[in-house]
């Protein structure tokens, strides 16, 4: 995991948080919504996500919580100052 691919997922969980909730209001809901699409995001971008013959799963590497964890900060981060 990169800082820049940490920063780089949490703003697009931020982004992502935006259009879910409808808003770009700082709120506590908004929030938690791109902590967690920060979250899922870092899983995706690092092909963790597994789907197929319609069961999820999840691939297992080194990187996947590092940057599931650090794409969740930044969201949340991000999140309370917009």
């Amino acid at each position: 995991m990169t800082i820049k691919t940490a920063v780089t997922v949490g703003l697009a969980g931020n982004e992502l948080s935006k259009k879910i909730v409808g808003t770009s209001e700082v709120s506590a809901g908004r929030t938690v919504v791109a902590t967690g699409s920060g979250a899922a995001l870092g899983a995706v971008s690092v092909g963790t996500i597994v789907i197929g013959a319609g069961i999820v799963g999840v691939a297992t590497t080194p990187v996947t919580i590092p940057l599931c964890v650090g794409g969740a900060i930044i969201g949340g981060i991000a999140s309370l100052f917009d």
